[in-house]
């Protein structure tokens, strides 16, 4: 069962400005296995994490390393959860993350599907 959708745009000149005036935000927002990719790469992850929070319904105590986007073996995008994030997606019966993302004419998107255990 569906328990929580969300989605997030990212427009990709905006995001890369931002990252360039901010020196340390690349490592505030991106674990260390996200932060060396493209940037097209690192926006559709950001905007992965914001359709993440949307998903869960919450935000209070999340951090952005508590979300942690990874490819499976067949290079298709997930997400790994820990910390506040992990206990919010528990308290709500969250078993799994569907995630797609997309980039595109300067924008990246994500659309995250949050799924209840049966």
């Amino acid at each position: 069962m569906i328990v929580g959708i969300g989605v997030d745009i990212v427009d990709l000149a905006r995001f890369e400005r931002a990252l360039s005036r901010t020196p340390g935000l690349r490592e505030r927002l991106f674990a260390e296995s996200e932060r060396d990719r493209p940037l097209r790469s690192l926006a559709g992850r950001f905007a992965a994490k914001e359709a993440v929070m949307k998903a869960l319904g919450a935000t209070d105590g999340i951090r952005w390393h508590d979300m942690c986007v990874v490819s499976d073996d067949d290079g298709n995008p997930d997400i790994d959860l820990s910390g506040r994030a992990a206990d919010i997606a528990a308290a709500r019966g969250i078993a799994r993350l569907h995630v797609s993302l997309s980039h595109d004419a300067g924008a990246a998107i994500a659309f995250v599907v949050a799924e209840a255990a049966s």
